[in-house]
């Protein structure tokens, strides 16, 4: 948030309760010194049993003094939501075994964390001009997609861009893999900026 500059948050989403996708929750607390505001963090329902776990001392009655101030938003797969007049529409993957939100906001469909995609869940994707979809290494992963499998997705879906997310440092060097990627599709990277 330092580095990308980031001054004001208006909302967390939490795809799934895994580490790498909730860990930093502890990181909201400047944002509420300075917004002087509870910060809405949007979940299912199973998702925030997690964090009431893991975060016990947010959100216990007596409140550690200086604790992350949290508002919980529940969510679904079925139904679409607003933050700041933009739409929302879930869209759920799965992870290994485990149910996971990628998210639509207009013609932008970020998912991460997917092993598989129902046919019903891929038809709320097409259409959209940017993706961004996770794809771990070259190699068959019981719980991610690999290389190949994303670029099916996508070949399927064909968004006008993709950007390849959740990559392995197996993968290789950015560099060398865009230049065998087609040539809608691009390694993400930290800090990229993608206007809507």
């Amino acid at each position: 948030m330092l580095r990308a500059g980031v001054r004001h948050l208006d909302a967390v989403i939490l795809t799934h309760e895994h580490n790498d996708h909730m860990i930093g929750v502890d990181d909201v607390r400047p944002f509420n010194f300075k917004q002087k505001e509870e910060i809405p963090v949007y979940a299912t329902e199973r998702v925030q049993k997690d964090l009431r776990l893991r975060f016990e001392y947010v959100f216990s009655e007596k409140k550690y003094p200086g604790a992350p101030s949290l508002g919980l938003r529940t969510i679904s797969k079925d139904e679409s939501f607003e933050i700041k007049g933009l739409k929302f529409t879930p869209i759920e993957v799965i992870h290994g075994n485990l149910p996971v939100l990628g998210f639509r906001i207009e013609d932008f469909t970020y998912i991460t964390d997917a092993r598989t995609i129902a046919p019903e869940e891929m038809a709320k994707i097409e259409g959209s001009k940017i993706l961004i979809l996770n794809a771990l290494h070259y190699y068959e992963h019981y719980s991610h997609l690999n290389v190949p499998q994303a670029l099916d997705v996508i070949e399927k879906l064909k968004p006008e861009q993709a950007f390849l997310t959740h990559v392995s440092h197996h993968m290789g060097l950015a560099a060398e893999i865009n230049k065998i990627l087609p040539t809608n599709v691009k390694l993400a990277y930290d800090q990229q900026l993608i206007e809507l």
